[in-house]
C-alpha cells in the first residue's frame, strides 16, 4: 500500500507514486517534444547534508532530496526542479526542511505541482 493512500502508476517503463505525478510526466513529455523544455529527468537525487563522521566513523548518513522531475527551459536554459505534492504532503515538516535546504545548498527553488 502506498504511503499517502495514492496508487502507484506504471507508464512507459516508469513507475510513479500517483496518477497526478504520471499525468505531469505526460505533460512534460509533450513540452519536451515541442522543444519548450529539454533534458527531462525523473527521480533526480540532490545531496543536502553529507554524511557526518566522528573519528573516521560515519555516525550520520547523508541526507538527499529526490526531485520528481528536473528539466531545463529552452527559452532561458533555466533548470527547473518540480515535485508533485498534495496539499497534505506539501506541509510535512521533513519535506519543508528539504525544500528549504534545496534553496540554501543548491540555489534551486522547488516548484510544487
Amino acid at each position: 500500500m502506498a504511503k499517502y493512500l495514492n496508487r502507484k502508476i506504471k507508464y512507459e517503463g516508469f513507475e510513479f507514486d500517483s496518477k497526478k505525478e504520471a499525468n505531469r510526466f505526460k505533460e512534460l513529455e509533450l513540452l519536451e517534444r515541442g522543444k519548450e523544455i529539454y533534458n527531462l529527468q525523473t527521480q533526480v537525487k540532490f545531496l543536502l547534508i553529507p554524511s557526518q563522521k566522528v573519528d573516521g566513523r560515519v555516525v550520520e548518513r547523508p541526507t538527499y532530496y529526490i526531485a520528481d522531475f528536473v528539466y531545463h527551459k529552452a527559452s532561458d536554459d533555466e533548470m527547473v526542479v518540480e515535485d508533485v505534492k498534495s496539499p497534505a504532503t506539501r506541509k510535512l515538516p521533513c519535506y519543508v526542511m528539504k525544500r528549504k535546504l534545496m534553496l540554501k545548498e543548491h540555489g534551486l527553488q522547488v516548484q510544487e505541482i
